[in-house]
């Protein structure tokens, strides 16, 4: 069975960013990695995801240049 990539993107939005998060490692499927994207919040976001760092296998938070720069550095990490 092929593993796959689950990729969140977000930006100043803590609120949505729980509940994702929350339900992506709620799943009973279990063998996919998780990599989140920030584009350098100020609402809390970065220090909620470092919080968490042990439930996601890879993790930004850095200026980027929109929502599809930010998909796009996912998918490079992406394995």
């Amino acid at each position: 069975m092929s593993k796959i990539s689950i990729i969140t993107i977000n930006y100043n939005n803590l609120q949505g960013l729980e509940k994702t998060m929350q339900s992506v490692v709620n799943q009973n499927l279990k063998d996919f990695e998780y990599i989140v994207i920030d584009g350098g919040s100020t609402d809390g976001s970065a220090s909620y995801i470092e919080q968490n760092a042990s439930l996601i296998n890879y993790y930004v938070s850095e200026k980027d240049s929109g929502i599809y720069n930010a998909m796009n550095k996912g998918i490079k990490v992406a394995t």
